[in-house]
């Protein structure tokens, strides 16, 4: 049991020397990416809602 737990981490170690890691840049450029698809699409929603809403309580009446 033991053995195997060794070998895990033994091939862990070596799976993590592969893996490429983005720049800082890389890194900044898709954060800002995220956020503003995520302020866009929140905005999008956010006017179809109350779109939605508005059209519901006219219907409602």
């Amino acid at each position: 049991m033991l053995n195997k737990v060794k070998e895990f981490f033994r091939e862990v170690k070596i799976e993590i020397k592969k893996v490429v890691f983005p720049s800082r840049d890389e890194l900044m450029g898709s954060t800002w990416v995220v956020i503003i698809t995520v302020l866009v699409i929140s905005l999008f929603l956010g006017i179809v809602d109350l779109g939605l809403s508005k059209l519901v309580g006219l219907v409602l009446r």
